[in-house]
């Protein structure tokens, strides 16, 4: 199992939502397939087919707790898998 697919289990289970990595988040939704851009501190994905829109800011060096409830939730409503 990978780093992503590590990441991403931990995610879905839901324990650790305050303790992940801002980079880490980023990257896991790059191998989601989501498109990044970035204007100044704001980082917007987008992927086809998905509704939301996920905007992510950082939080010292974590991801915010409530972006990560929104992935997980996106994940599961969409039933996505790390490429």
């Amino acid at each position: 199992m990978g780093k992503y697919e590590k990441l991403l289990q931990r995610i879905l289970d839901g324990k650790s939502d305050a303790n992940i990595a801002f980079s880490d988040l980023c990257g896991l939704l790059g191998r989601l397939g989501f498109a990044e851009r970035v204007r100044g501190s704001h980082h917007m994905f987008r992927k086809a087919g998905i509704e939301e829109k996920i905007n992510l800011q950082k939080d010292d060096n974590k991801a915010k707790i409530y972006q990560v409830r929104q992935i997980r939730n996106i994940v599961l409503k969409y039933n996505l898998e790390v490429k």
